[in-house]
């Protein structure tokens, strides 16, 4: 067991989901006693009846682009916590604005990434994240504190400073986004300082360019990283390669859907992360991130044997603007619902002669019989917008989970 940080990474994949099954039962419960937006959101919802993932699509979707004005309508929380906001430990506010709080106990389960990055207890580890505002620091502060890791909280720029913190201090380990680490030592080797002692990173926050891990591993550093928000925490990490995918979080009951519903995509489909975490006092229940990825199939290599994604694949938000009214992905959703025989859709918007233009292009393995003018009726009374239809072959639509592809930006 000394390569996994417990025995949960290793049990059955059938345990795990009826574990997590029972957590979101007992947390269903609790949120409707207690919290005002569930309790108004889930009248009396039959949590004894969510004995499989697919019975999750019943549930409600919370949006984190909806959290502005939640919050702003019932301030500070947006009624989602279980306690007034005078009872938790901290209260940030990320650019957004969104108010985050921290409760008694540590809840963002950061500990579980820095140990798959090779983090242990007597590693002395750079926290470049910012202590201030938001909560970025404090996350990866109590992780490492978990682990029994010594942190320098280094925060946010003061590169020169940084550098000589991993030079005085024999510092081991970093954490920060991928791109600052690099600066850091490129400001050591001009002045000669010594940054040998540094060997592991866990980053996040922005891309991990290959050409990037390339010039770590180079210097001997070994770099992995981790995916999360400042609501949910802990979503998903590296344990070795990129090839190799995200584990994702034992706390954690991550879904990938449809952008714009909450419906569950196949195994291997590009689609919205949604996440379930278990904090009782603030409680986030089928959270959509606004992020794509999509479920590897098959084990993780490493012998973890939770559900690995792919990675950060883009935005899920794909709302634009067309002859002056706003398209949804939701809204071509609701257009494909009745239609079992649908596979992908993509509504591609175009300019032509000075005058935007709409093409709802969909997969379909029957014959489509009626369908195209079916659709193209449908489109004007959802979006009351004009709009062709195009009957594809199955396999035709990319799988990169893009509903609405506005290319009038790019000419074509």
């Amino acid at each position: 067991m000394t390569d996994f940080y417990d025995k949960l990474e290793t049990r059955s994949p059938d345990q795990r989901e009826a574990d997590l099954l029972a957590r979101l039962r007992d947390l269903l419960a609790h949120a409707t006693a207690h919290s005002p937006y569930y309790r108004d959101r889930m009248s009396s919802p039959d949590a004894a009846a969510i004995t499989e993932r697919k019975a999750l699509a019943g549930l409600p979707i919370l949006r984190k682009s909806d959290l502005p004005a939640l919050q702003e309508e019932n301030s500070p929380l947006g009624g989602l916590s279980t306690i007034q906001p005078g009872q938790f430990r901290r209260l940030f506010l990320s650019p957004g604005p969104i108010v985050e709080p921290e409760g008694s106990k540590e809840h963002w389960r950061m500990a579980r990434a820095l140990h798959a990055a090779g983090i242990r207890s007597g590693d002395r580890v750079l926290n470049t994240f910012a202590y201030h505002l938001t909560p970025a620091g404090f996350m990866f502060d109590h992780g490492c504190a978990e682990i029994g890791a010594t942190i320098f909280p280094g925060g946010v720029g003061n590169t020169e400073q940084q550098g000589e913190a991993i030079a005085k201090l024999g510092l081991t380990a970093y954490v920060g986004t991928p791109d600052f680490l690099k600066i850091i030592l490129e400001r050591m080797d001009e002045s000669s300082r010594d940054a040998s002692t540094l060997r592991r990173a866990l980053v996040t926050g922005g891309p991990l360019f290959p050409h990037l891990r390339e010039w770590y591993e180079a210097r001997g550093i070994a770099v992995r990283q981790c995916y999360g928000t400042a609501e949910l925490g802990l979503i998903a990490y590296e344990t070795a390669g990129p090839a190799d995918g995200m584990i994702t979080d034992e706390q954690a009951l991550v879904e990938i859907v449809r952008p714009g519903t909450g419906d569950p995509v196949a195994e291997g489909e590009v689609g919205e992360v949604v996440v379930t975490t278990f904090n009782p006092l603030y409680p986030l229940i089928r959270f959509a991130t606004g992020d794509l990825s999509a479920f590897m199939s098959g084990p993780s290599p490493c012998g973890r044997t939770a559900p690995r994604l792919k990675g950060w694949m883009g935005r899920a938000d794909q709302t634009t603007k067309v002859r002056g009214m706003f398209v949804h992905p939701a809204q071509i959703a609701r257009l494909i619902k009745p239609h079992d025989n649908i596979g992908r859709a993509r509504l591609v918007v175009t300019e032509e002669d000075g005058r935007d233009q709409m093409t709802l292009h969909v997969e379909c393995a029957e014959e489509a019989n009626g369908l195209a003018e079916h659709l193209s009726q449908a489109i004007q009374v959802e979006c009351r917008l004009r709009g062709r239809v195009v009957i594809e072959r199955p396999g035709t639509l990319p799988n990169d989970g893009k509903v609405i592809d506005d290319r009038r930006s790019l000419g074509v």
